[in-house]
């Protein structure tokens, strides 16, 4: 409900109207205390709320919900990414991540690998499970986003069965292991691939261009003000590292300018898909998807109401990380239920501000009791004088 005051509104509505939205609503029978609550969940691993977000995407494919987010070979884009949402040089537990400063501060960290289905054609993401970062039993190393990820990778693999499924992410994952570890899986992956770390790999491809062997394909498109000319170069088969033993993978760039001559866009991208002139569009619109993971969810979360950096409670084991993986199921809900929910849709379509949105319904149920979520998008409904949806 992004409402941070809800628990001590509801208690003060009880004592005016002898009920209140905690009872109707979620069906609770006493009204809880915030450090009761958090005692309860400080002792909750996080994974114990895995089978929710698997419950999810299961319905979602059987309800063929998750074909509108399917690309190149009717693989669904998964986008890979860490987040931080806590960090303090005082507060700390025994899953923190620490950095350690030349002057001897330091510095304590919550972060988590944060997985979600992506589309080039949905404004809409499908978060997953996420894989949190934090030291890990008989390893003296440090966790770091890439082993989350390979464990992430692990553990979930079982929800993809007879599911396509495409890697997306940063430069971090362009790595052999990584690429090896999805392959091995059985999937696929678009990963950005900068020069700068990539040095072997560019080196061939320099010997490629200077044979002329690199393949280029362009395309100019109108936009209504202007032409904007798309350029990808490609080349198949080309060494990873510096190794006998190197992977084999196909690059591509691509490069957006208006008419002016002005770049628009650049990014370079290797995969295991081979590229060709028929396919490099549908391959680099995928890889540029990407991006959503950090403007579609990290950004949301952290900006829109939902609060996903702020420390609603530390405690000793797992509340931060448990915390965490609840607001990531309240960002899931509600992007579910504007797709299966009528009363909902409708709402969000009138009120198309996400703070609006929430700011009725914080103002609603703080002084009103409501019988039920479907009477409290009804009775928003019929305010708006908005009419209500025909299956309703």
């Amino acid at each position: 409900m992004q409402n941070p005051s809800f628990l001590a509104q509801q208690k003060t509505l009880e004592k005016s109207q002898g009920k209140n939205n905690l009872q109707s609503l979620f069906g609770t029978h006493k009204n809880p205390c915030d450090n009761q609550t958090k005692s309860l969940l400080d002792g909750v691993p996080p994974k114990e709320l895995a089978p929710i977000f698997h419950y999810i995407f299961k319905g979602l494919r059987e309800t063929g919900y998750l074909k509108a987010f399917t690309s190149i070979d009717k693989s669904l884009l998964v986008a890979l990414d860490g987040v931080e949402y806590f960090s303090s040089e005082k507060i700390h537990c025994e899953c923190c991540s620490t950095q350690t400063f030349k002057n001897g501060r330091i510095r304590y960290s919550h972060k988590a690998i944060t997985p979600v289905i992506v589309s080039p054609n949905q404004k809409q993401v499908i978060p997953l499970s996420p894989e949190f970062i934090s030291p890990q039993d008989g390893h003296e190393k440090q966790d770091c986003e890439l082993a989350a990820s390979k464990r992430w990778l692990e553990r979930e693999n079982f929800i993809f069965e007879n599911q396509s499924i495409t890697i997306l992410g940063d430069d971090l994952y362009s790595h052999q292991p990584f690429c090896e570890l999805l392959l091995e899986y059985g999937k696929h992956f678009i990963l950005v691939c900068k020069q700068d770390s990539h040095q072997t790999l560019y080196e061939w491809l320099d010997d490629f261009e200077r044979e002329g062997k690199i393949n280029t394909f362009q395309h100019k498109k109108w936009n209504g003000k202007q032409h904007i000319i798309t350029k990808y170069r490609y080349m198949n088969q080309v060494p990873l590292k510096d190794d006998d033993d190197a992977l084999m993978v196909n690059w591509c760039e691509v490069e957006i300018k208006n008419s002016k001559g002005k770049v628009l866009y650049y990014n370079t991208f290797i995969t295991n898909f081979t590229i060709n002139n028929t396919n490099i569009k549908t391959i680099a619109e995928a890889g540029r998807a990407r991006w959503k993971i950090e403007n579609e969810n990290n950004n949301t979360l952290k900006t829109k109401g939902y609060n996903f950096a702020h420390n609603f409670g530390h405690g000793k084991q797992y509340l931060a990380s448990v915390l965490a993986t609840l607001i990531l199921l309240a960002f899931l809900f509600h992007t579910i239920l504007e797709y299966f929910d009528a009363c909902y849709r409708l709402l969000r379509e009138h009120l198309s501000s996400r703070k609006m949105f929430f700011d009725d319904i914080r103002a609603l149920t703080r002084y009103f009791c409501f019988e039920s979520w479907q009477k409290l998008l009804e009775f928003m409904l019929e305010q708006l004088e908005i009419p209500l949806p025909e299956s309703v």
